[in-house]
C-alpha cells in the first residue's frame, strides 16, 4: 500500500467516524441556543423581582402573553400594566410604613425541547420567594407550581411568545 493510499484510507475512516459538518453545525447552534435562552429567563425572572415592567415586556414578542384563558396578559401593554401595577401596590404599602420583603422568583429542572431551529418548548417547575425582613420575618416560599412556555426566535434573538405557570396537562 502506498503513502498516498494510506492517507486517503485514513481521511476515509476519520470521515466515518466523525459526524457530518451539517450535523456538528446543528449541535452546535443549539448548544448557542440554549445559553440564550437560560439568559432570556435570567433576564425574566430579574425584571419580574425588579418590577422593571419595560424590561419585563421586552423579554417576549410584542403579542406575547402570560398565563392562559380569560385572564392572561397579552401583549406589550398589557405586560407592562401588570408589572407596573405590582410595582405601584408595593410603593403604596411603603408609603403606609409596610416594608415587603425582596422577592425573588426561581425556575428550576429546566426542560428544553426543540420544535424546530425557532421554536423551544420550555418546561420547568417555579417557585416564588420573598426574603427575610430583619430577624422578625424569615424568608418564606409563597407560591410554588409548574410552567410549560412557548419561546420563539425572532429577528435572531429568543423570546417568550407563551408563559403559561399554570398549566393543565
Amino acid at each position: 500500500m502506498t503513502v498516498v493510499t494510506r492517507i486517503a484510507a485514513a481521511v476515509f475512516l476519520v470521515g466515518l467516524a466523525s459526524p457530518p459538518v451539517a450535523a456538528q453545525n446543528d449541535a452546535l447552534r443549539e448548544m448557542q441556543d440554549r445559553v440564550q435562552i437560560e439568559n432570556l429567563m435570567w433576564q425574566y425572572v430579574r425584571a419580574l423581582d425588579t418590577r422593571n415592567a419595560e424590561a419585563y415586556a421586552s423579554v417576549y414578542t410584542p403579542d406575547g402573553q402570560f398565563g392562559s384563558g380569560t385572564n392572561a396578559a397579552k401583549g406589550s401593554e398589557a405586560l407592562k400594566k401588570m408589572i407596573a401595577d405590582l410595582g405601584q401596590r408595593a410603593a403604596a404599602d411603603q408609603s403606609k410604613g409596610v416594608n415587603r420583603p425582596p422577592m425573588y422568583h426561581v425556575i428550576t429542572n429546566p426542560h428544553i425541547q426543540f420544535i424546530d431551529k425557532d421554536h423551544v418548548r420550555y418546561e420547568a417547575y417555579w417557585m416564588t420567594v420573598f426574603g427575610a425582613v430583619g430577624t422578625e420575618t424569615p424568608p418564606r416560599v409563597a407560591a410554588a407550581g409548574r410552567e410549560v412556555d412557548e419561546i420563539v426566535r425572532q429577528n435572531g434573538r429568543w423570546l417568550i411568545k407563551m408563559r403559561d405557570v399554570a398549566p393543565k396537562d
